[in-house]
């Protein structure tokens, strides 16, 4: 006796992640309070949706290119994170309801992608060594 199993329900089973990252741009009219309120609770979000954050940037207030709802400035947060694809089904659809984002993009995130965030955190002293702060401070001097 044969017993089969098919590949996709062996698939859902498995839980495979992949690096993403998103980019969210709030409403201006925010407080500086309500915006880490918001940032918050995507990073509560993503926790809950099974994801880990590897890395997490606030940009702070930027001029848009063009007005978005007749904003012309938004609060840019970027969130680097490792999860499944359906975190991000989630997140999007999390995204679409909040009325305190004009816009969000969230994209998976390629070998070439993940060696140049990791030269950029070297760069900006967010490498995994201690010494990479000291390099980057001796540089500047």
């Amino acid at each position: 006796m044969q017993i089969f199993i098919s590949l996709p329900s062996i698939l859902k089973n498995m839980k495979i992640t992949k690096q993403y990252e998103t980019v969210f741009i709030l409403t201006p009219v925010l407080s500086e309070e309500q915006t880490k309120e918001a940032v918050d609770f995507y990073r509560k979000t993503l926790k809950d949706l099974g994801a880990k954050i590897t890395n997490e940037e606030h940009w702070g207030l930027k001029k848009l290119a063009y007005p978005i709802q007749k904003k012309s400035t938004g609060f840019y947060h970027v969130i680097q994170f490792e999860g499944p694809s359906t975190s991000v089904k989630e997140l999007d659809v999390t995204y679409y309801r909040d009325e305190r984002i004009l816009r969000y993009l969230t994209v998976s995130l390629d070998k070439h992608a993940l060696a140049y965030l990791e030269k950029r955190k070297v760069r900006l002293g967010k490498g995994k060594d201690g010494d990479h702060k000291k390099k980057a401070e001796s540089t500047l001097n």
